[in-house]
Parts: C-alpha cells; structure tokens; sequence
C-alpha cells in the first residue's frame, strides 16, 4: 500500500477541514466546554480519517481558548476523562479471581485514564505533537496552584517518555550553514549564556575551535529539543568569559585540541520537562567528536554553579559558624569586589571550599545534591572535578554562583559506575583536589585555620 499517498489523503482532509472552518468564519471564541465536548467525538471516532479531521479541530479550538478557558479545559480533562472507577472494581475482581494474563491486561486497560487515549488521538493532527508538547508546557504554569491537576501531567509525561525515546531522536550539527529558521531558535532557546545577535551567534559557530549539536525529533520537524555548544581547548578551560569573547581563540587547528569543553547546554522546550535528553545528548556527541578528533582525551564542562550565591547568604546569618567567616562572606556585598585583586583572592581561599562542601554535602529533601547542574552532570556518570574562581565574572555568574564555575569531567571509562553509585547511593563522584576542599570547609566551619 502507497503510505506516502494515505498520508497525503489525510492532511488534504485535514487542510480542507481547516479552510472550510475559515471560511465559514468562527465568530466567537470557542469555549472550554465545547472542546470537552469535541474531545469526546474524538475519541467516539472510529475512523482514520474522521478522527486526524476532529484532532486538528480540537488543538485549533485549544489554540483559541484564553488562560482561563484552558484551565477550566484541564479541569475538565481532570473529571472527564479519568479512569472509570467501577471498571477497575470489576476488572479487579476478575483478575483476583482468575489470576492470568489476560485479566491482569483488562485490569490495566481499565486503569489507564482515558486521557491518555485523548492524547494518542489528538496526536493524530499534522503538528499534533508539537500542539500537545505546547499544551503541557501551558499546564506546567499551573501546577503550583493547582496540583490536583498533577494527574493530568503524569499521563503526558507517561507518553512523552515514549514519544521521544532515544531511538526517534536525530543528532544534527548546527553550524552557519543551518537553516535561518533554525538558527533563529538557538538564538531564542540559549540559557546558559545569551547570545547577543547573529554576529555573536556566528562567532560560536563558525570558528574552527566551535562545535554545536542539537537533538530534533521528526514529529516536530525544526524546532530543536536541547542542544550543546562546544569549545576546543587545549587543557581544561576555567573562565568562561575568554571563550564567549569574539576575538579570543584558544586554538586554530581543531586538530591541536585535547579537550572538548561543553560550556552551554539549553532545552529548548518546557513542555518536555523531565523528559531526559541530555544524558543521551552528551554520549553522543562526543562519540562524534572523538570520531572527528581522534586526538581529544578530555571531555568535560565549563558548568555554573546556579542557587549557589543564594546559599552562601544563608550562611551569614548561621550563627553556629565562627564569626570571622560570616565577616569574611559580607565582604561579597562589597561593590566590585571581584576587580579588587586582593580582595577576590582572599574571599576565594574561603569560597571555594565552601563550593565543595555545598556541591558534595548539601543535599535536597530526596537525599540528592541540591544544586540542579550537579544532578544533571552527576547523574550522567561526570566527576565533580575543579572549581574555578572567578570562573564568571558577568553580573548573571557573580549574582547565582558568587563568579564560580564548575568542570564536569566525563571520563568514558568511569560512566557508567559512577552513573550507578549516584542513582544507588546519590554518591558524588570527585577529584582528589575537590576532595581537599571539602576537608578546608570542614576546617573553617569549626573556626580553623584552612590548610
């Protein structure tokens, strides 16, 4: 059978539905009672064709609602298409009687939510995947206020994690002969380091010591789900400042580079939140760098220290520290205190400790560090392996990370153990040197002299 033909047949229905809706001009605004209305002839659909014309009838009306109508439209999801109470009772009960194979699958039929079932056919629409992954991201803006609603973002969560498995991801480089609409959304989506304008953005892209690589996924054609900008570097970087820099350039042949140094990874969409990319994105590429620069034998991060500003603050104000050190982190309120020579390297043989102790100790409610980059790192199989004093000296890196930045060693004989100590143990893989630091924080939280 001719796939390419039926598909064709299908977004022809789809875009005669569509025109024929224009034409008749939709007045008013739909509500949100008549897209609850719309999602269930969806799912009363029994034909191909029939249903991708009501899933794209149905996220056109969603793209319509206003905020409080999409709310009012998740409420509606939340009773409407939940799981049949009575449905799982009996399928229960037969399970509990029979006790095989085909009652246990009837018993998580009737568990699924029909939600669910809503979200594989509203998939069906051309863009429906990218409308649902929009539609989450509308969702996620409201579950602090609305957390019964969490229900609903675990279903999409449940098949996001299959939609985007590892095997439908493509790996493509970025570089200055990607497509504009394509570079347009690097620009947009960078959240590590702002890219100023195209002239910035050619800087990290076209010199021969750069590298970047995005994940697409096919069903959302161009809009890149995360991607990594990469330096060549001779020897681990410790500043990121000199690589952002248009007229800095640590090498000029690619081929003279030991070490691949990954100073900025973004996601692109929120609506895929907690939907693990980076792990998968990280392993990847540098199976592409090694296979283009046999000679690297370091890949590692130039990484920010995010929340770690904020921390130290807190420590002001414990007064079970020694006095000397809660007057030595004030100095940090200190304008400019990081162009004042003397100063910074004072405040350093004191903050770096304190960074060690704070990535490797402190930890979140689940027992796992409480800095976000350090689980993201960490659970991928790095070593916590340098802090770098004024590592960045931009107003963001002295705001969130008192100017610190972190490498991330990623030794491809280490991964996978230290991936397994982490999600066995929440272990901290790190260097003798962090190591070391960690003992001097010990030291000057007791009022001794760090050595």
């Amino acid at each position: 059978m001719n796939m390419t033909f039926l598909q064709e047949l299908f977004n022809s229905i789809t875009q005669r539905d569509a025109l024929l809706r224009r034409r008749q001009g939709d007045v008013a605004a739909p509500d949100h009672a008549q897209l609850i209305a719309a999602c269930h002839a969806l799912l009363a659909s029994d034909g191909e064709a029939s249903s991708i014309a009501l899933a794209s009838r149905a996220l056109a009306m969603y793209r319509r609602l206003d905020e409080t109508e999409k709310q009012r439209f998740f409420e509606g999801l939340a009773m409407e298409f939940a799981a049949e109470p009575s449905a799982i009772d009996a399928a229960y009960a037969a399970y509990r009687e029979a006790r095989d194979n085909a009652s246990l699958q009837a018993l998580f039929e009737a568990c699924e939510p029909r939600r669910q079932e809503l979200c594989r056919r509203l998939n069906l629409a051309s863009d429906g995947t990218y409308e649902l992954v929009r539609m989450r991201e509308d969702l996620l803006g409201w579950l602090r206020d609305r957390p019964h609603l969490g229900a609903i973002d675990a279903d999409f969560a449940h098949l996001f994690g299959s939609w985007f498995n590892r095997g439908f991801l493509v790996l493509k480089r970025i570089d200055w002969n990607t497509p504009a609409s394509i570079l347009e959304k690097i620009i947009r989506y960078e959240a590590v380091h702002e890219i100023q304008d195209w002239n910035d953005l050619r800087r990290r892209l076209d010199a021969r010591d750069r590298r970047c690589f995005a994940f697409f996924h096919p069903a959302i054609g161009d809009e890149p789900l995360i991607f990594v900008e990469v330096a060549l570097h001779r020897g681990l970087p410790e500043q990121i400042q000199p690589i952002l820099a248009g007229d800095h350039h640590e090498i000029d042949d690619p081929e003279s580079a030991d070490t691949a140094a990954f100073f900025g990874i973004s996601n692109c969409q929120t609506g895929l939140r907690g939907i693990s990319f980076g792990n998968f994105l990280i392993k990847q590429v540098v199976q592409e760098l090694k296979q283009e620069l046999p000679q690297l034998k370091h890949f590692v991060t130039l990484s920010p220290v995010p929340g770690f500003a904020r921390w130290l603050a807190d420590r002001r104000d414990d007064e079970t520290l020694p006095a000397e050190l809660r007057t030595a982190l004030a100095e940090l309120d200190a304008p400019d205190w990081h162009r004042d020579a003397r100063l910074a390297e004072r405040l350093g043989t004191t903050i770096r400790p304190l960074a060690a102790r704070y990535l490797v100790e402190e930890k979140n409610a689940r027992g796992l560090p409480l800095n976000p980059v350090a689980r993201f790192h960490l659970g991928n199989g790095a070593e916590l392996h340098r802090i770098n004093w004024l590592g960045d000296v931009s107003a963001k890196g002295l705001e969130q990370g008192a100017g610190l930045m972190v490498n991330y060693l990623y030794v491809l004989d280490d991964i996978e153990r230290n991936h397994e100590n982490y999600t066995a143990n929440a272990t901290v893989a790190h260097s003798g040197e962090v190591r070391d630091l960690v003992r001097k924080a010990r030291k000057l939280a007791k009022g001794e002299t760090a050595k």
